[in-house]
């Protein structure tokens, strides 16, 4: 490392570490080491981290490490961890709500509902931070993510700061095309006016529905696949009798047959290795190729 690189990293803020084991960065508790991990103090930090990478490191982010699977010979490169950084969280003189990729989604539908502003409810159910939600149009409960977005904040790897309209993406089910080699740092949501009161029942109310259908007391990463037109990934995996099916410690939630548990002994391989039974089942009966809704990341051994 020559002397300005040393210099550069001198002055960061935040952490930067390497080797390190990234199983209790996700909410599945499993997966390889990253190469190189670095959580950022603030935004500033990390746009001084970004300007002095070399333009070929390959870049993972992670938030609180849901809807990702991370295999067990780990990520190459650099991963950078929003989760508790990136934090900043403010109602705007102009009405909308600014919320930074860090923000857990929880947090962004309780602080919305405390300013009397309705619509976001629904995040109360994701369990991953809004850069996440952002990156994915990440919805629950019959609500999206973009229906609410006026406006985004990116950053390139070059430390370079973008504001762009949604007009500029691409925005589907579970899926956001745009300008190349950008991430989201955080965006501008344009809400309705709603009651305080009727917005933190509606929350309790989705809290307790997710309790009821989900296996939220396992490590899992939520939902496995993507819904396919006019039907669900759970009803077709649930029909070709997986519920209950474990491969090593990774088990199909008896709950929820979309989901994944980790029983306490899982290795990533054993979470694929069952991702890849329920798709082929699910397509040898009905011919219909399941969607991956979680990233799979990283190498094997």
């Amino acid at each position: 490392m020559n002397a300005v690189a040393r210099a550069a990293l001198a002055e960061l803020r935040g952490t930067l570490e390497y080797r390190v084991p990234l199983a209790p960065f996700t909410t599945w508790r499993v997966g390889g080491p990253a190469e190189c991990l670095f959580k950022p103090a603030d935004r500033d930090d990390l746009i001084r981290f970004l300007r002095q990478l070399p333009p070929d490191e390959p870049l993972t982010w992670l938030g609180l490490g849901s809807n990702v699977l991370v295999r067990d010979g780990g990520v190459p490169g650099t991963v950078i961890v929003t989760a508790k950084r990136l934090g900043d969280m403010r109602l705007e003189a102009d009405g909308r709500v600014y919320v930074e990729a860090g923000v857990p989604c929880a947090h962004v539908a309780r602080f919305c509902s405390l300013h009397g502003l309705g619509g976001t409810e629904f995040l109360a159910g994701i369990p991953g931070t809004f850069g996440g939600a952002l990156a994915m149009n990440a919805g629950a409960f019959g609500g999206e993510t973009w229906v609410w977005v006026d406006e985004v904040e990116t950053l390139d790897r070059r430390g370079r700061v973008h504001r762009r309209s949604p007009r500029e993406y691409r925005v589907g089910y579970r899926q956001v095309e745009g300008p190349p080699g950008e991430w989201f740092l955080g965006a501008w949501l344009k809400l309705q006016r709603g009651d305080i009161g009727a917005g933190q029942h509606r929350i309790r109310e989705l809290l307790a529905r997710r309790n009821r259908t989900q296996p939220t007391r396992w490590p899992n990463c939520g939902s496995v696949f993507k819904n396919p037109p006019g039907d669900h990934a759970a009803r077709l995996i649930e029909a070709c009798g997986l519920k209950g099916r474990q491969i090593g410690g990774a088990r199909i939630s008896q709950q929820h047959a979309n989901f994944i548990i980790n029983t306490g002994t899982a290795t990533a391989a054993d979470i694929e290795h069952l991702i890849e039974l329920a798709r082929a089942e699910v397509e040898a009966r009905f011919g219909i190729l399941l969607e991956l809704e979680v990233r799979i990341i990283g190498v094997a051994p």
